[in-house]
């Protein structure tokens, strides 16, 4: 993952304390909702507001930094990665990452150029299979 500093660097947008704590929670979670991602920050930003996190959230989005995971639930973002395909746990409502095969991606891409790509898959998490 590229530092994140280097990430805001190289966009249109101002480096602040504040995008970049919430890159770094981003990171760290891997996907969040913006209230977890404030709740996370006010613990170092008390005086910071959940606008704040949503405008810098839209900006940041807007940039292709981040990315949004449109869930049935509340959205949850993550940073731009390559393309991948989520899979959402129906019992507990976490996202994991999965890879898409290549072969597939090539397929979609020669049919359907510029187009955008989400994939989400629905089922049991590993831990939730695990406590019944």
């Amino acid at each position: 993952m590229k530092n994140i500093k280097n990430i805001l660097d190289s966009s249109n947008l101002k480096t602040t304390p504040q995008r970049l704590a919430i890159l770094r929670e981003l990171e760290k979670q891997g996907h969040a909702s913006i209230e977890d991602i404030y709740e996370k920050i006010k613990e170092s930003f008390p005086s910071i507001s959940l606008a704040t996190i949503y405008k810098n959230i839209t900006a940041m989005k807007e940039e292709g930094i981040i990315s949004e995971v449109c869930l049935h639930q509340k959205p949850k973002y993550e940073l731009t990665k390559n393309e991948h395909a989520h899979f959402i746990c129906k019992n507990c409502g976490k996202v994991i990452d999965v890879p898409l095969n290549e072969q597939l991606i090539k397929e979609i891409e020669s049919k359907f150029p510029d187009t955008q790509k989400e994939l989400y898959i629905y089922g049991i998490c590993e831990e939730c299979k695990k406590s019944k």
